[in-house]
């Protein structure tokens, strides 16, 4: 799936399983707000590993700039998508096991020195792709300035919301 069928994808999304579509699919919106073309695909580090390995290795030639991996319980997808990938990795722990995605959590912020993966909250795939877009503005005026339009409109909505009636 993508945003935009006329240009090739900037972002992945990838999660560990089509259960994890409805959280994931968070990011995929906030993608689509801003015209950023991404794709999605469940890849699983346990059940498939060679295909994730293949996929992180070939993303930067295909012109992907920004992975995100969410997965639940052990989460090894950022992980393993970061040891095959020097682009940036974002890292969504799901809540999908009896311990509401501390395990994941863990798993995901607890990489070794030298295989970064930026990790957002437990379900924070929202927050995953709005930092997924800042990395992309670092190159993108256009983007830049829709991100500062965005902001501004924000502070805008909550400074009228706390105005003191007369």
């Amino acid at each position: 799936m993508r945003a935009s069928s006329d240009s090739r994808p900037r972002v992945g999304i990838l999660m560990g399983s089509q259960g994890d579509l409805p959280k994931m699919g968070k990011a995929a919106e906030v993608l689509q707000t801003f015209g950023v073309p991404y794709e999605i695909l469940v890849l699983s580090a346990h059940r498939l590993p060679d295909r994730v390995a293949e996929y992180a290795a070939q993303a930067e030639g295909r012109g992907l700039r920004v992975l995100i991996a969410g997965a639940g319980m052990a989460n090894h997808l950022a992980g393993a998508i970061a040891a095959h990938s020097l682009l940036p990795v974002i890292g969504v722990p799901l809540s999908s096991s009896a311990l509401n995605g501390v395990d994941a959590l863990y798993s995901t912020v607890q990489m070794p020195s030298g295989v970064p993966v930026a990790t957002v909250a437990i379900d924070g795939a929202t927050n995953a792709a709005y930092l997924a877009v800042e990395i992309l503005a670092l190159a993108d005026d256009q983007l830049k300035k829709r991100l500062k339009e965005l902001r501004a409109a924000e502070r805008a909505k909550l400074e009228a919301g706390s105005k003191k009636p007369g």
